[in-house]
């Protein structure tokens, strides 16, 4: 049992309003003083008010996080993996950056001893910033997928992921080409797909660096197993739009480029989706596909800002990505600050309860994933982060003011913590169930290897 003041969403939280807490109830779930039951197979076993769930089982030790946030984990919808160390190389627009940055990084990731350094180092930052779940770019090399698979076994993650696919316009060491794609990613399906936690994202990089023959076979592949996802980016900067209508010209805009190959489905992952027109958000919406929303990328690469309130408009699904290494943080609470901040700016000054269900349970609705990640609901997998959302000395100083002025709420609360919060606010990360990350604020952190990986926090790493 895990005690503390648990939060989740239930339902999608009205867009822009100021419920009072009353009204919250229909899509909010909040235990000021709740407590958390997860079974020995690492899913929940029952949530609610502690003086009325506690006394149920009286043999069970309880972990006392009280005066800290109990919250489902957060699920990050892009990121690549192999970017990882990359992060925060000086500023390029997007094509500049792949060819200086991304893809000579990405050539290391044909040894298979690189490949699993980086994939265990990159699950670690992940974990220390309470993320459970990711949809991961790996390389076009096959064993840079196996090795994140395997890492992310040995933690009883789930992740999702798949080899890049690109035959053109990169570097001649990363090209495969259509046929060698479809082989490897098939090979790869059947190896991985559905084994433990892991689900296989078929990955065409984007369209600049595939041609329509390897974006078709991508598609029949997804057809023959429908189960998969599809992952790639679209319509993230102007250049790349221009250059897109040089290379497919007899097609009417970018969506359309994937239409025809069969890669808009209700099980496709489109990251940014920056400037994507009226007629492709319908079609967007129309399939069922998620954009990726990825603000601190599209900043950081002067890409261009995602307008959500146009996007909910018209009915498309929505999530957020971190997108290291073009995006600067694996915080998802940094992400969210910039997801504000790229968005008021546009006019929507989005509120707390839709940014937390848009790393939440919406992600997880959008990959069909409900039932089991993104709630704190009986049955789902115990994947959950301890947010001690005081843990900075400006954050208590907030939340002083706002006591003493009548202000302090759990929206004010949430919304502040969004703002301001990062990994320091992480106190713990839980993956089925199972403590993976374990800090002690101003004492050092740990990331706990898949060998104590147990139901047990390592000793003298005791909660404040």
């Amino acid at each position: 049992m895990y005690r503390g003041w648990i939060l989740y969403v239930v339902d999608t939280p009205p867009s822009g309003a100021d419920d009072t807490e009353a009204d919250q109830q229909r899509w909010l779930r909040q235990y000021r003083d709740g407590v958390l039951v997860v079974s020995t197979d690492g899913h929940i076993a029952d949530v609610g008010n502690y003086h009325e769930v506690a006394p149920r089982y009286p043999d069970i030790p309880c972990r006392d996080y009280r005066g800290m946030l109990i919250m489902p984990g957060f699920i990050d919808s892009h990121v690549h993996y192999v970017q990882t160390q990359i992060i925060a190389s000086y500023g390029r627009t997007l094509l500049e950056w792949l060819n200086e940055f991304a893809f000579p990084v990405e050539e290391q990731f044909s040894a298979p001893q690189a490949a699993a350094a980086v994939a265990d180092i990159f699950l670690r930052y992940l974990f220390q910033n309470g993320t459970t779940t990711s949809v991961t770019f790996a390389a076009t090399y096959p064993v840079s997928v196996s090795a994140l698979f395997e890492a992310a076994s040995a933690y009883n993650m789930r992740i999702i992921t798949g080899k890049t696919w690109m035959d053109r316009n990169a570097p001649p060491q990363l090209l495969d080409t259509p046929e060698s794609a479809y082989r490897d990613s098939r090979e790869l399906i059947r190896r991985w797909h559905g084994k433990g936690r892991n689900l296989y994202a078929i990955t065409p990089r984007f369209a600049i660096t595939s041609t329509f023959e390897q974006l078709r076979l991508a598609g029949i592949l997804h057809a023959e197993y429908p189960s998969t996802y599809i992952h790639t980016h679209l319509s993230e900067t102007r250049a790349e739009l221009a250059l897109v209508r040089e290379l497919f010209p007899g097609f009417r805009d970018y969506l359309a480029v994937y239409e025809a190959a069969g890669l808009v489905t209700e099980r496709s992952v489109l990251a940014h989706g920056v400037y994507l027109s009226g007629s492709e958000l319908s079609r967007v919406s129309a399939a069922r596909s998620t954009i990726a929303h990825c603000p601190t990328s599209n900043l950081f690469l002067a890409s261009g800002l995602y307008d959500l309130q146009r996007a909910n408009r018209r009915g498309v699904q929505t999530s957020i990505g971190t997108d290291v290494g073009g995006g600067t943080s694996f915080s998802l609470l940094r992400t969210l600050d910039e997801t504000y901040k790229s968005q008021h700016l546009q006019g929507y000054p989005v509120n707390a309860f839709e940014m937390l269900y848009l790393c939440t349970l919406g992600a997880a609705r959008h990959l069909h994933l409900a039932g089991k990640i993104g709630s704190l609901d009986i049955g789902h997998e115990a994947d959950f982060v301890v947010i001690d959302y005081l843990a900075q000395g400006i954050q208590r100083t907030r939340m002083e003011y706002l006591r003493s002025t009548g202000g302090w709420t759990t929206e004010s609360m949430l919304f502040g913590l969004e703002i301001t919060g990062d990994d320091r606010n992480v106190a713990a990360t839980y993956v089925m169930g199972r403590p993976v990350y374990a800090s002690r604020l101003h004492r050092g952190s740990h990331v706990l290897p898949p060998s104590r990986a147990s139901g047990v926090l390592p000793e003298g790493l005791v909660d404040t």
